[in-house]
């Protein structure tokens, strides 16, 4: 099949995984981000998302594209590290124009993966899947997440983990999204650069939504709440 066999399908198959991580991630910072705007237009959200089985099937269906994007990067990992051999080990020249993050792609996306599956806990676990199975798991009520967000951020520590993690999540989406638009066909001259420029405008977007949080708690600014 040529979607496995050929380097042209493995990317088609990595960049629209690749997407749905980005859906999933554009449509939860621009939720997340209104905790700071307005704490109970945040609750309202949680009690709908957290009640609504249509949000709860898109979602998931959103989370399963990057689940597989996450294994699938894994898998093509280890078959070029076994396809190099005791290449592997040598020393190489780093390529011009190659840039630190698309060499570096598998320990970015550990590092995405190890955060994310961290913040799903907090935020998935004790939210969503307490409202939905009548199982909670924290001292709060889920569907009154705005408390808990300040009391989570409330930790320096934390906050310093989250800023760290949007990093190399910056990282790998600048990377990500304008590769996977060039594997798609916008790889000629013209459109090449603008493609770049448009997935940096996104990714950045995206992450300074998420860091707003930490930043907005790490301040203090959540202490009127």
């Amino acid at each position: 099949m040529w979607l496995i066999d050929s380097s042209i399908g493995r990317k088609l198959i990595m960049s629209i995984t690749g997407a749905f991580l980005v859906l999933f991630l554009l449509f939860h910072s621009c939720m997340n981000i209104v905790v700071i705007i307005s704490p109970e237009a945040y609750n309202a959200i949680c009690a709908f998302l957290g009640a609504n089985w249509y949000a709860v099937a898109g979602t998931s269906v959103l989370a399963a594209g990057f689940v597989i994007h996450i294994l699938y990067a894994l898998v093509l990992s280890y078959q070029n590290l076994r396809a190099r051999g005791p290449e592997r080990y040598a020393v190489t020249k780093n390529q011009k124009g190659v840039s630190w993050a698309s060499r570096n792609m598998l320990i970015l996306g550990a590092v995405v993966f190890g955060f994310l599956a961290l913040h799903m806990y907090n935020f998935w676990f004790k939210m969503q899947f307490a409202e939905l199975s009548g199982i909670h798991t924290g001292n709060f009520e889920p569907s009154k997440g705005a408390e808990y967000v300040k009391e989570l951020f409330s930790n320096k520590v934390y906050c310093g983990i989250y800023i760290v993690w949007l990093a190399a999540l910056w990282l790998h989406l600048t990377h990500g999204v304008w590769s996977a638009l060039q594997t798609t066909g916008l790889n000629n001259k013209t459109w090449l650069p603008r493609v770049k420029v448009i997935s940096n405008i996104i990714s950045t977007i995206v992450i300074l939504m998420f860091m707003s949080i930490p930043v907005y708690y790490l301040f203090g600014c959540g202490s009127c709440i």
